[in-house]
């Protein structure tokens, strides 16, 4: 077990590499900091990865689509899981021009974002583990090209914490932390209790603050406020997944918590069925499904305030037979998907 304030600087070369993506920093930091060994795993379509393929997989075709790219991290939490695991959880987007396919979504010419949750667990000074999802859906969608069904809630560009302090190095209080990590642990429980409990069970405003803000992955939107959270994600869930946590023993969470901010990361860590209709228009196969699901909490007068989610719902869609990406090229046939050439000349 390592104090909060040890854990972030073993990472802070990497992500001082990524900031501007130069690829030698961005090599270099890989082969310093992670462990030749480490379990990358990246979201769908990336997969699972090693240490020596992550840039020429992931990192390299982001800076051909994006040759100015920037990463900005919004939220940086560490903590050791009850476990006793090490954990650094980031929250942020990579920005730039977009003016060559990435993942064949094709370019728009101008500035997009998309959004990162990327955890890695540290052992003995090196990361020996990988979770990270990018929200590729959302670069589909501000190049007005996602093939599937609307989202329910809002989607834009997902803001940073309202306090502004999502990069504070905190000094270690484990008894604040222990508080808001055994807060949304109790949450999650309560949740867990419907549909087998009446809704009352779940207890939403003793946990979540009146103005919470539920950020979800792009395909599910944002929701503002209990009513939204319940509208534009929470029923559609559970109508269509009723037996949601009565797989405990196929999924594992790793929680941690900083002050205010806890973190989870799993891979899977929700595991259900498709029974009936009614989420993202997928249809009820009574597949059972496996969910990747890497959440950031912060607290506020005792009560969440923010919530920021990624699922990486392609893997969803890939596991029900729905190939996201060949529906794109469909979607896309009668579109020009080349780079974009974009000059500062002057016009005469």
């Amino acid at each position: 077990m390592t104090s909060q304030t040890k854990i972030k600087p073993k990472l802070k070369p990497l992500l001082a590499a990524l900031r501007d993506l130069d690829e030698t920093e961005v090599r270099q930091a890989i082969v310093d900091i992670l462990s030749p060994t480490c379990d990358v795993r990246m979201c769908h379509p990336f997969g699972d990865l090693t240490t020596d393929s992550l840039y020429d997989t992931c990192f390299k075709p982001l800076k051909i689509a994006f040759p100015d790219v920037e990463r900005r991290d919004a939220i940086i939490v560490s903590g050791t899981t009850p476990e006793g695991c090490d954990w650094v959880g980031c929250c942020g987007s990579y920005v730039g021009t977009f003016v060559a396919p990435f993942l064949e979504i094709p370019p728009t010419g101008h500035l997009a974002h998309m959004r990162f949750h990327e955890f890695y667990k540290v052992l003995n000074g090196q990361v020996v583990e990988v979770q990270a999802i990018w929200d590729i859906p959302e670069l589909m969608m501000q190049a007005s090209a996602w093939p599937m069904a609307p989202s329910l809630g809002r989607e834009w560009a997902t803001p940073t914490p309202m306090t502004q302090d999502g990069l504070v190095d905190r000094p270690d209080d484990k008894a604040q932390s222990n508080q808001s990590l055994t807060h949304v642990i109790d949450m999650l429980v309560a949740l867990s209790r419907h549909p087998i409990e009446p809704v009352a069970s779940m207890e939403l405003e003793r946990y979540w603050h009146p103005k919470m803000s539920w950020y979800g992955p792009a395909g599910i939107g944002t929701a503002r406020g209990i009513s939204g959270f319940r509208n534009w994600h929470q029923i559609p869930f559970l109508n269509a997944m009723p037996d949601r946590g009565q797989y405990k023993d196929e999924v594992l969470a790793h929680f941690f918590a900083e002050g205010d901010y806890v973190a989870v990361t799993g891979w899977p860590d929700m595991a259900q069925t498709m029974a009936r209709d009614g989420w993202m228009g997928l249809v009820p196969n009574g597949q059972k499904i496996k969910l990747r699901s890497l959440d950031f909490w912060r607290m506020e007068q005792g009560k969440i305030r923010e919530n920021w989610v990624l699922v990486d719902l392609l893997d969803v869609y890939s596991q029900l037979g729905v190939d996201v990406f060949a529906r794109l090229r469909e979607f896309n046939k009668a579109r020009a998907t080349g780079p974009i050439p974009i000059t500062d000349e002057a016009v005469t």
